[in-house]
């Protein structure tokens, strides 16, 4: 069967002259379906900046297109610092930015004192530097956890509904692409299997 497929090549490239119509159109597969997705994911972001927009009021003064390079960051994996350097500003707005849009990581958390006595203080509305004096921290660090505190309060709230949103445009996007992989792995063994048959064909 070898044999055969090779004579059909090289009787191909007698005819046409041509050896590498098949490199050039690898060149552009699938290229639509990356454009889409990516149009879809940062759509779906937008959307769920939109609703928040309406609900809170940020801390920030990041546009949506700084904010949905965050989100992409936060999403694929990139550190406050990779993430500020992409969009341009200082790790400090990042870090703000994030709480903002409710995505916080596990190392938010990990502060000098316990949480749980902060959101005491805080309920009972005692200063920022009586609470850094009970708490034996600086002010600049209270006011740090009362940013993470009050982020986890809202995403709470809301039962992580933002977050879960923008987790899902990823989801999604990677679903579409591996349903287009898996309808052109289909479409190309129907192709091959169709081609092997009529290979059986005695010349």
């Amino acid at each position: 069967m070898e044999e055969k497929t090779e004579e059909l090549r090289d009787i191909f490239i007698d005819v046409t002259d041509e050896d590498t119509v098949t490199e050039r159109q690898e060149e552009g597969r699938g290229s639509l379906a990356d454009e889409q997705s990516e149009a879809d994911v940062e759509a779906g972001i937008r959307s769920v900046l939109a609703e928040m927009h309406e609900r809170y009021e940020f801390d920030t003064a990041l546009d949506d297109d700084a904010l949905v390079g965050v989100v992409r960051g936060y999403f694929e994996g990139d550190s406050d610092t990779e993430i500020a350097e992409a969009i341009d500003v200082d790790r400090r707005t990042v870090f703000r930015a994030r709480l903002d849009l409710q995505l916080l990581r596990d190392r938010d958390t990990d502060a000098p004192f316990e949480l749980s006595d902060l959101r005491g203080l805080l309920a009972e509305d005692v200063p920022v530097a009586e609470i850094a004096e009970e708490l034996d921290a600086s002010e600049s660090t209270v006011r740090r956890y009362r940013r993470v505190v009050r982020a986890r309060h809202e995403a709470r709230k809301v039962s992580d509904r933002f977050r879960a949103e923008f987790e899902d445009q990823f989801t999604d996007a990677e679903l579409s692409e591996q349903m287009t992989s898996d309808v052109k792995e289909d479409g190309l063994e129907e192709a091959t299997a169709g081609m092997e048959s009529e290979s059986d064909v005695s010349f």
